[in-house]
């Protein structure tokens, strides 16, 4: 039985692993802060939305991996985790190529999608140069991930994260700091720390790698690819969001799109510790699900989201008492750090008011329900959106981020229409 400190146990290397994940864009961020202008930090931003934009659409290659692994490890079928492990590396790998082949397609598109200068979109043009390259490394790494999850390795995955994280500040310095290379040297440092990454944790995972029964079952197959176009619509409807509220930011000012990358890195860092809840909700409730344990899956989803909202108002007040100190540390340029300080406060509502919505992604990535996660994706992307249009002509950058605030409500809300449906589906018979 799943008790508060097995919840622990598996969730606090996850939460150490998400916070060293998530400070790789933060360290990204600050250190182009300290050494460069306010054209940098914009140029970053833009390109690395850009590239959470692409990389996140195939984010299904960690959660499908996760919970379908979860599943397999609740119904006792050893041989489909692994086999599950060696079609998502496959997978990864194949449509990491791809987007490097698809590459000035890609770019193009970046810079028809985000309006900036001319400075800002050649910047940004650097840093997209440089980290495609990345692309294999980063899509087969988050397959290795997912499955480390699903089936409970989550010590391994924090060192697989505070490898990558080293090796990524590490370079980051050493370009932009010490080689002037600019953003170019941001995308370039983080694409070799993906590879770099990517072979230490095939060595971690190497016991899963020798899968040979059942690895092209058209069954399993189906079941696999059937998840991943669901959670993909899905995180390409998150994602417009997301890559709105960014472009949002741009319509005011390069200041206003500055200040509000360095808050999105706050939000980011929150984002991923909290998720590490919700990471331990998606395997207990996958392996509540293959077994169509009811009770299981209630349990594991009351005891982690306990942690989460601690976790989530833990947060909430640091970045209130202390994310000035943190602004005024690390950004140089004056406009920017003016318009991160002004809205602040929304930064800092994130945390608490996400926590509904993490947690219940992870029930439902968990359960593989890829017709709720995609419908309730596309009809939060239509709100926020909604709310942007008529908030952001009225009260500028504030109504950008009310409107990035009401995303979050309309997260839980919409998967929370859901989930009476699912609990009926595990209902013990009459």
């Amino acid at each position: 039985m799943l008790t508060r400190r097995k919840v622990l146990a598996l969730a606090l290397p996850v939460v150490a692993a998400q916070a060293a994940t998530a400070t790789t864009g933060l360290v990204d961020t600050l250190v182009m802060g300290r050494y460069g202008d306010k054209a940098d930090l914009a140029a970053v931003a833009i390109a690395a939305v850009a590239f959470s934009f692409i990389y996140w659409a195939f984010g299904f290659l960690r959660m499908s991996t996760t919970g379908l692994t979860a599943q397999a490890g609740g119904r006792g079928d050893e041989d489909e985790k692994r086999a599950i492990l060696v079609r998502a590396l496959l997978l990864g790998g194949a449509i990491g190529t791809l987007l490097i082949l698809t590459a000035p397609l890609l770019k193009l598109a970046m810079g028809s999608a985000f309006a900036g200068t001319d400075r800002v979109e050649g910047l940004a043009a650097g840093y997209f140069n440089a980290r495609i390259w990345g692309a294999p490394a980063y899509l087969m790494g988050i397959a290795v991930t997912g499955w480390m999850l699903g089936t409970g390795k989550t010590g391994q995955m924090l060192i697989f994260q505070i490898v990558l994280n080293a090796i990524n500040a590490g370079l980051d310095i050493w370009f932009v700091a010490g080689l002037n290379l600019g953003p170019a040297g941001i995308g370039a440092g983080t694409a070799i720390a993906e590879w770099a990454a990517l072979g230490f944790g095939l060595w971690l995972v190497r016991a899963g790698l020798g899968a040979r029964k059942g690895l092209f079952d058209r069954v399993r197959l189906a079941a696999m690819f059937s998840a991943n176009r669901d959670i993909m619509i899905r995180t390409l409807a998150l994602l417009l969001a997301f890559s709105w509220f960014v472009r949002s930011g741009t319509l005011i000012s390069t200041a206003a799109t500055a200040g509000n990358q360095v808050l999105l890195q706050f939000i980011t860092v929150a984002a991923f510790v909290l998720d590490g809840f919700a990471f331990v909700a998606e395997k207990a409730a996958g392996e509540a699900w293959g077994a169509m344990d009811r009770a299981g899956l209630v349990r594991a989803m009351r005891l982690t989201s306990e942690f989460a909202l601690l976790f989530g108002a833990a947060f909430s007040l640091a970045y209130f008492a202390g994310g000035a100190f943190v602004i005024d540390t690390f950004i140089r340029d004056s406009e920017a750090r003016a318009a991160a300080l002004t809205y602040l406060p929304y930064c800092a509502a994130v945390p608490m008011l996400g926590v509904a919505a993490w947690q219940l992604d992870g029930l439902f990535i968990g359960t593989t329900q890829g017709r709720a996660l995609r419908n309730s994706g596309v009809i939060v992307a239509i709100l926020y959106i909604g709310a942007d249009l008529v908030l952001r002509p009225a009260f500028g950058n504030a109504g950008v981020w009310g409107a990035f605030l009401l995303m979050y409500v309309f997260r839980a809300a919409a998967l929370g229409a859901w989930l009476p449906g699912l609990l009926k589906r595990m209902s013990p018979p009459q």
